[in-house]
């Protein structure tokens, strides 16, 4: 080991670049082993005694830089890094390095690692595949492991004749060695990051190309799974399609794959040219998966397209900035989905993601959406709903206020300006003010470098006057106050539109003498609070309310009633009036989703009141829509559907409908809505009968969704004894570790058996942390933040405080604190409840 002397361990120096990479590797699919030789030419910049770049998990067999020689290796593993002591100066040139090495295909999700499924035959089968975003290419191969050190890589695999194997460029040629094995070459990369490589081997098919522009199209699939592509592929080309459109700039790779891949920790990744996924994202049946399943994975065919420009072509400086690539991906996702299919409303319903958002940032630890990375661990962290999500709603904020086709102007100037390089946050602005003339960062700057978001108060005088004050809004009193430059938007009677940037304070030119709405689009990332009657002005004398008004309507007032600036009573008086001709999917999916977490939170003596006005709430919508479908109903009418249906029985406990639920679970499945909601309800009332069908199924079912919908349902299971059963599952190699963490998630988030969850992990806790990814471990904690009682809450945080959690300490403390702010909400709730239940 040897000790740092750079003044950031975890960042190499830059006295030697790399240009070019010529990669060869040789993977063992049955030994998890693989050698490989790596030659980098690299640009010398002053004179050097030593190389520095990173390695993990590798063992260095030879080394030799030009014609010098190399008198010392010495590895820094808790740093990731290499040192090759030189035996002679090198001086400022152009020279190559040339390094053999070998490692092991990890079973870890990460880096080089082996992938295990089972085919139809029932044999198991092994793929090699990559994952090595953000710094894990340093497992498969010695290399400067850091998104601006950019090169070109030409990549050749040895592997078995009758496996497929691809990576990031186009395969130039393939030969037979004679022995068994093929070689099997690719074309050199456009200049990348590292992060960016992909290689997969393994029992692969594929289908024929579709050509777009030029650039051929195919889905990637395991052995006897081509039925289910059609989707993804129309998917894909079609995004690709509008994408090239949109930026005004040729894809930039020489051919684009798309492969599903059985055992993946991220949900997808955009290696260029090789994209992979988890196959529940890529291999559908559109007759058996729900319009939700097939949205899912249309967001993320699209989120990963979008990258191949935000992220490829022009990639961050350094890992702080990663919101650059993400929230940008994110927004394009919306952009290309709503283009794709209008019906499905995508913007409207991107405020489910913004709600998940809007309720970390308003925790006293959140982060700013760009925020300080020094370790690979940082890094992990960083791939959370404030990156995504907020970083995605101030993106549509912005595009909103300045024009969607100005913001798209300067969006193209950006990506042709900085191609192949890469960019700190002002580049953005600078290209935002160039193309719009107006002062984006001055505006954009209070968003990006702070935590938080503001409450916008409207108030009314005697004289109509209204007025706009701004505070940050928070579920803890204690929060630091800060201020925004907020674009707001305001609707008023005769069809007045205003635009302003709102300060500390502002007196708009609209009056309150009839009606005034704030961000009317709901494209504001801020909350909203009507004073002095200005919210049943805007009810009563308003104009309809569109679902989308509806949604953000509701969402503001139940956080304002999380917050206490709202009685419970109150929030649950607007939801009873707006549920009484509510028609909209995502509107109901909120009212469903609060009603859940009312549910979750109440006590005994509460519950049947609760009960009750869930019914009384959905009755009207669900009697009005009934258990067929129409032909002239659209998908989302249909998706609606289930979640009344799945909302009536399981926090509605209407018996009725389970038992109706349990019919169409028991008859053969016609409706993927219902049929999904069906399964809830059957295994939240459920029985061991029950769990075993369930059980069955999942090991018969024939596509990723359904595999997924029926695991999830054993969590849903209240016998202590099943609960035991799905729980050991997780640790036993029964769930894949890349699926378990999630499990026990929505384990803890079972109301009847949640604390027994909670037992589990911390008696597993070594076990899971060996087990299960490092990077899912933060995601699987979300679920103690429903075990809201005192006494739970208070033994978590220590059991929490004493087995921290390295690679994402900010969210843990972030559901730690969610959890304090349930148990808080929990008493309310139950006051409230209790009170309701008693009243004449």
């Amino acid at each position: 080991m040897i000790a740092s002397d750079t003044p950031d361990p975890y960042r190499l120096p830059r006295e030697v670049i790399p240009q070019q990479y010529v990669l060869r590797l040789t993977p063992n699919l049955e030994s998890f082993t693989f050698t490989g030789e790596v030659s980098v030419d690299i640009l010398v910049t002053e004179p050097v005694n030593r190389i520095m770049l990173n390695a993990a998990e590798l063992k260095i067999t030879s080394a030799k830089v030009g014609s010098s020689t190399i008198s010392d290796i010495q590895y820094d593993p808790d740093h990731e890094r290499v040192t090759l002591e030189l035996a002679d100066r090198l001086e400022p040139c152009m020279s190559q390095l040339n390094l053999c090495f070998s490692g092991t295909l990890n079973e870890n999700l990460h880096g080089f690692y082996r992938s295990v499924f089972t085919d139809s035959e029932d044999n198991q089968r092994v793929i090699a595949t990559t994952q090595f975003e953000p710094t894990n290419a340093r497992r498969a191969f010695p290399c400067w492991d850091e998104p601006d050190l950019k090169a070109t890589f030409e990549v050749t695999l040895t592997v078995p004749e009758h496996l497929m194997a691809i990576s990031s460029g186009a395969e130039t040629s393939s030969q037979q060695l004679g022995n068994g094995l093929k070689e099997v070459r690719f074309a050199p990369t456009i200049k990348m990051s590292t992060y960016l490589l992909a290689f997969v081997i393994g029992p692969l098919e594929t289908t024929n190309p579709t050509w777009v522009n030029g650039t051929p199209v195919r889905i990637i699939h395991p052995l006897g799974k081509g039925h289910l592509t059609a989707f993804a592929l129309e998917t894909a080309v079609f995004c690709l399609n509008f994408f090239e459109d949109y930026f005004d700039i040729a894809y930039p790779g020489d051919k684009l794959d798309l492969v599903a891949i059985p055992d993946f920790a991220f949900g997808a990744m955009e290696n260029m040219g090789c994209v992979t996924f988890r196959e529940a994202l890529l291999l559908i049946d559109p007759a058996t998966s729900t319009q939700q399943e097939r949205q899912s994975a249309a967001d993320v065919i699209a989120h990963e397209l979008a990258h191949m420009w935000f992220g490829n072509l022009v990639t961050m400086q350094w890992w702080n900035g990663i919101w650059l690539k993400e929230a940008l991906a994110t927004f394009c996702e919306m952009l290309a989905v709503d283009a794709f299919r209008p019906d499905w409303q995508r913007w409207l319903t991107f405020g489910l993601s913004r709600t998940a958002a809007f309720e970390v940032d308003a925790l006293t630890t959140t982060r700013a959406i760009e925020y300080p990375v020094i370790s690979p661990q940082d890094a992990e962290g960083m791939y959370d709903l404030l990156t995504y999500q907020k970083g995605a709603a101030t993106i549509r904020m912005l595009e909103q206020f300045l024009g969607a086709e100005k913001f798209r102007n300067a969006v193209q100037s950006y990506l042709r300006q900085h191609s192949y390089s890469n960019t700190e946050t002002h580049h953005l602005w600078d290209a935002l003010t160039a193309a719009t003339g107006q002062p984006a960062r001055n505006v954009m700057d209070s968003w990006i470098f702070q935590g938080g978001h503001p409450l916008i108060t409207a108030t009314a005088d005697a004289d109509h006057k209204v007025t706009l004050k701004q505070q940050r809004f928070s579920y803890s009193p204690q929060t630091e106050q800060a201020s925004w430059q907020v674009p707001i938007i305001v609707a008023a009677a005769d069809n007045h539109i205003e635009h302003l940037v709102l300060g500390e304070q502002a007196e708009l030119r609209a009056t309150a003498e009839n009606w005034v709405m704030l961000n009317p689009n709901a494209d504001g990332f801020y909350r909203v609070s009507y004073q002095n009657n200005l919210l049943t002005r805007l009810l009563q004398d308003g104009p309809q309310l569109n679902p989308l008004q509806r949604f953000m309507l509701l969402d503001d007032q139940w956080a304002l009633t999380v917050a206490k600036q709202l009685p419970l009573t109150e929030y649950l008086q607007l939801a009873a009036h707006i549920a009484i001709s509510e028609d909209d999917l995502a509107v109901w999916q909120r009212l469903t989703n609060t009603l859940s977490t009312l549910d979750h939170l109440s006590n005994n003596q509460g519950r049947e009141a609760l009960r009750q006005q869930t019914r009384n709430m959905i009755g009207p919508t669900y009697r009005r829509l009934g258990w067929e479908q129409t032909l002239q109903e659209d998908e989302r009418t249909n998706e609606l559907r289930g979640v009344l249906v799945c909302s009536l029985a399981t926090t509605g406990n209407d018996q009725n409908v389970i038992a109706r639920c349990r019919q169409l679970f028991n008859a053969d499945a016609t409706n993927p809505a219902l049929d999904a909601a069906a399964t809830t309800v059957v295994a939240t009332t459920g029985n061991a009968a029950d769990y075993e069908k369930i059980h069955r199924r999942l090991a018969d079912a024939p596509t990723p969704q359904l595999q997924l919908r029926y695991l999830t349902a054993l969590s849903l299971f209240t016998q202590p004894e099943l609960m035991d059963r799905t729980l050991a599952a997780t640790l036993d190699g029964t769930i894949r570790s890349q699926d378990a963490g999630f499990v026990i998630r929505d384990c803890l988030r079972n109301r009847e058996r949640g604390v027994q969850a909670w037992r589990f992990v911390t008696q597993r806790w070594d076990e899971i942390n060996q087990k299960i990814p490092s990077q899912i471990i933060p995601r699987m904690l979300e679920g103690i933040c429903a075990l809201s009682t005192a006494q739970l809450a208070s033994e978590i945080t220590a059991f929490l405080k004493a087995h921290p959690v390295s690679q994402g300490p900010l969210i843990v403390a972030q559901h730690l604190e969610r959890l304090q702010v349930n148990v808080q909400l929990r008493q309310r709730v139950a006051q409230t409840l209790i009170s309701s239940n008693h009243s004449p």
